[in-house]
């Protein structure tokens, strides 16, 4: 019996660790979060380094892909010396999910101003979602891949899931 309570307060030590872990984790990775989105309200994205891998990965809302920080970086300071110069973002929901102790995936909903394409269509004021996959690296949570799609708020009445959600 006694070896018995010494195993469930063995377990429950490490799980009640692994929770702390997971919670300090969490808000790692919401802070790196706040520091891209900070980078796109200042224009600026010189601080990359702080909240990316080298060799981070992008593909943009018009399926453009940019493989390594120089080039994300590079796409992104030259699209906002232009049509997002002045298009703030705002976060409006994180949902952050652990795949391993060092993996993190996040969908991220903001929302962007107004802005017109180098087309000159007049985009934006919308919503966007974006799958951002963070990696553990030396003790620090950073970027090394991400998505973000338009958000459709039409075609959501049409999802196949939205039926099954509701049986």
């Amino acid at each position: 019996m006694k070896h018995l309570f010494c195993m469930l307060l063995i377990a429950a030590g490490c799980t009640s660790n692994l929770f702390a872990q997971t919670s300090k984790d969490k808000q790692a990775v919401q802070t790196q979060i706040e520091a891209m989105l900070h980078s796109w309200n200042q224009h600026q994205f010189s601080d990359m380094d702080t909240y990316t891998t080298p060799d981070v990965d992008w593909v943009n809302i018009v399926g453009m892909r940019w493989k390594g920080r120089k080039e994300v970086q590079y796409a992104h300071e030259a699209f906002h010396k232009t049509m997002f110069k002045d298009v703030p973002v705002d976060l409006k929901s994180t949902d952050i999910r652990f795949i391993t102790k060092d993996v993190a995936v996040a969908h991220i909903i903001t929302h962007y101003g107004e802005f017109t394409t180098p087309g000159g269509n007049k985009m934006g004021n919308t919503d966007d979602i974006a799958t951002l996959v963070y990696v553990k690296k030396k003790g620090k949570w950073l970027l090394t891949a991400g998505e973000n799609v338009s958000v459709s708020e039409g075609a959501k009445q049409h999802d196949p899931v939205n039926e099954m959600r509701a049986k």
